[in-house]
């Protein structure tokens, strides 16, 4: 009966969108008015986010032109000549990329290693404190490095693990052991940037989470309870299956930011010891495109990021949907 029910479901909702389809354009246009004006209200509440969206993300991806071009700022997108691929072939024959690739690819795994799995050990640790003002002041504590900015977190970097006057440095000193390069020591420089990306941001990281258990049916944890189920055993096979949808789908998004690992925070840890660890697309893109002024060449980088990017969130996405996740579209 139930397949039934929902056959005759399905073949009634084939048959409005397929009388939708056979609308004329202006009947389309009218019934799209009234949905509009039904949930007006909710319209108008996402209207600045809307366009924030068209003026500050779709309106500049007009620039993109300009990586098939030799552009000049005086002569404008119509009149600076077409190049073709140049600038991607420049690119790729570059001795500097495979640098590039290869650091910016480092920082990023170990982002996604260490600190991607951290919110969400945090949001479970979190929720299973009992009390609510504790719990609280946890939360308040853990968000507040995420509004300090990287200029603050490069500042107390610097005040605590400099050579010479670090307090890290002069406690080891002071107990008899030889101070530590950590600022200027390539083997440790992304190891420093992922701490540096935890302290800041991995509280922030667990609102969403902890938004999505406290969305679980308590009956199941009751259930669970009755057949014997201690704590870890609850987390295990009720807390994380329950939020695992929301787990791959910021997977998935995080993926699309891989060529992405913060200018600002890999700038103002820059250095000329640390320099062959340090050197990504991003600080390339500002020392190339800006200082130098090669806007051509710099946007075509911009744009060989956002493929691979863009690339990485089909075949996740693909991946997600064979193995039954909802995935993000």
């Amino acid at each position: 009966m139930w397949r039934l029910d929902r056959k005759v479901n399905l073949e009634k909702e084939v048959s409005v969108y397929s009388e939708s389809e056979r609308l004329p354009i202006g009947r389309k246009i009218s019934r799209l008015g009234k949905v509009i004006a039904k949930d007006r209200y909710l319209y108008l509440l996402a209207l600045p986010g809307i366009i924030y969206f068209l003026i500050f993300k779709y309106v500049p991806m007009a620039g993109i032109l300009i990586a098939f071009q030799d552009y000049s700022p005086y002569l404008g997108f119509a009149e600076s000549s077409w190049v073709g691929f140049e600038h991607f072939k420049r690119l790729f024959v570059n001795p500097d990329f495979w640098l590039l690739l290869r650091n910016t690819l480092a920082i990023s795994f170990l982002n996604l290693l260490l600190f991607f799995p951290l919110p969400i050990i945090l949001a479970i640790l979190m929720n299973e404190l009992q009390s609510q003002f504790y719990k609280r002041t946890v939360q308040s504590i853990i968000y507040l490095p995420h509004f300090l900015s990287w200029v603050i977190i490069a500042t107390l970097t610097f005040m605590l693990l400099s050579r010479s006057e670090g307090i890290v440095n002069q406690l080891l000193e002071f107990f008899g052991f030889e101070k530590i390069d950590f600022l200027t020591n390539p083997s440790i420089f992304w190891l420093l940037l992922t701490s540096q990306s935890i302290w800041k941001e991995a509280g922030w990281g667990t609102i969403i989470f902890l938004a999505a258990i406290a969305g679980v049916n308590s009956q199941l944890y009751e259930a669970a309870k009755i057949d014997g189920a201690n704590r870890f055993r609850q987390i295990w096979h009720v807390t994380l299956p329950a939020i695992r949808n929301v787990i791959i789908i910021l997977f998935i998004l995080r993926l699309g930011d891989i060529m992405e690992v913060g200018f600002e925070q890999v700038f103002l840890m820059y250095n000329g010891a640390v320099s062959e660890v340090a050197e990504v697309f991003d600080t390339y893109v500002y020392r190339v495109g800006i200082q130098q002024g090669q806007f051509s060449f710099s946007t075509a980088i911009g744009l060989f990021k956002s493929l691979v990017g863009l690339i990485l969130v089909v075949v996740a996405n693909k991946m997600a949907k064979k193995f039954g996740e909802e995935g993000i579209y």
